[in-house]
């Protein structure tokens, strides 16, 4: 395992001192605790958006912590699924009186974590509303989740929401944005190499050269089938499709098209991603009108890529267009 590290108990923590380094204006960091709050919070009369999870998925969440976006994230270790007590220091640290919206990616110890904490928070009287994204078409359960993973559409759905919180709305109308995303967004993955978890020390899954995982989720664990490698072109045609079946796209209708790195697949190869999604979508008489193309939700240093479609209209469109400014994301200011 060649990896630019220390100690591999230290990942984590030194990786977090290392962002509040880096961005001591928008964001600051408690070590110890492991959350990550926007600079200014908490402000006064607005919903505080939290998310989180396993880190090893940067920039997802801590790099998207800041104006228009998330007040706080909760890295977990690893793969592993942060624990309450820091979710409630999240929670906490952000109210401002408004409530709080927990973004929660469907898996089983994120769901189960977010869930106990929203308890403790209301206990202290901090209303929370949760919104789980599960927008993976690939498999309907997997080794992590009942019912579909939650993967790209979760950035998607952390701008949005973020955008909306940011002017003011209330917790039920931002809660109501945050479950608008996840039912119009879908998407689908693949991988051409595993990932290695510093903790394990050696490849998550073994995948032949010649050979591709075609409907992955975030960790490296199965999806639909594995098939031999095959042009670019192929691999998107196999990744949009069952994103158009399931969203049900028509002629005539706009999509934001997310081409997403899964950590060690260079730009280049993702332009080309795009290049064929454009493409296909053309011919389906779909249009995009919003595009995001880079690595933001990853699996390490895992190669391969995602596709997230996300139906838009025009509500949608301007809060995708609202100003941010996080570690990650930055337009409009």
């Amino acid at each position: 395992m060649k990896k630019l590290i220390n100690k591999v108990d230290d990942v984590v923590r030194e990786s977090l001192e290392g962002i509040a380094a880096a961005h001591p204006s928008l964001l600051r960091v408690d070590p110890e605790l492991k959350v990550i709050v926007r600079a200014d919070a908490p402000i006064a009369g607005k919903v505080g958006v939290v998310s989180g999870g396993g880190s090893g998925h940067e920039p997802l969440h801590g790099g998207f912590v800041g104006m228009g976006m998330l007040d706080a994230a909760c890295p977990g270790e690893v793969f592993t699924s942060p624990v309450p007590d820091q979710m409630l220091a999240a929670t906490k640290a952000v109210d401002g009186g408004a409530g709080i919206i927990h973004i929660v990616k469907n898996y089983t110890g994120d769901i189960m974590n977010f869930e106990l904490a929203a308890e403790l928070a209301e206990v202290e009287g901090i209303t929370v509303r949760s919104v789980v994204i599960n927008d993976d078409v690939a498999v309907q359960d997997s080794l992590y989740t009942a019912g579909r993973r939650g993967v790209g559409g979760t950035v998607l759905a952390e701008k949005i929401t973020g955008a909306l919180a940011e002017r003011r709305a209330s917790l039920d109308d931002v809660a109501a944005i945050c479950r608008k995303v996840n039912n119009n967004v879908r998407t689908m993955g693949m991988a051409l190499t595993s990932c290695t978890v510093p903790a394990a020390g050696k490849p998550t899954f073994d995948l032949a050269e010649n050979e591709m995982e075609i409907g992955i989720g975030i960790h490296g664990e199965p999806g639909r089938h594995r098939l031999p490698l095959a042009p670019a072109d192929e691999i998107v045609d196999m990744l949009t499709t069952p994103i158009v079946d399931d969203l049900g796209l028509r002629q005539g209708e706009q999509v934001l098209a997310f081409v997403n790195g899964m950590g060690g697949t260079p730009l280049m190869e993702l332009y080309i991603v795009y290049r064929h999604l454009d493409r296909i979508l053309r011919g389906q008489g779909v249009t995009i009108v919003r595009s995001l193309v880079g690595n933001y939700i990853t699996s390490l240093e895992m190669a391969g890529t995602s596709i997230t479609l996300l139906r838009l209209d025009n509500e949608l469109t301007d809060l995708w267009d609202a100003p941010v400014h996080t570690a990650a994301l930055r337009w409009g200011v």
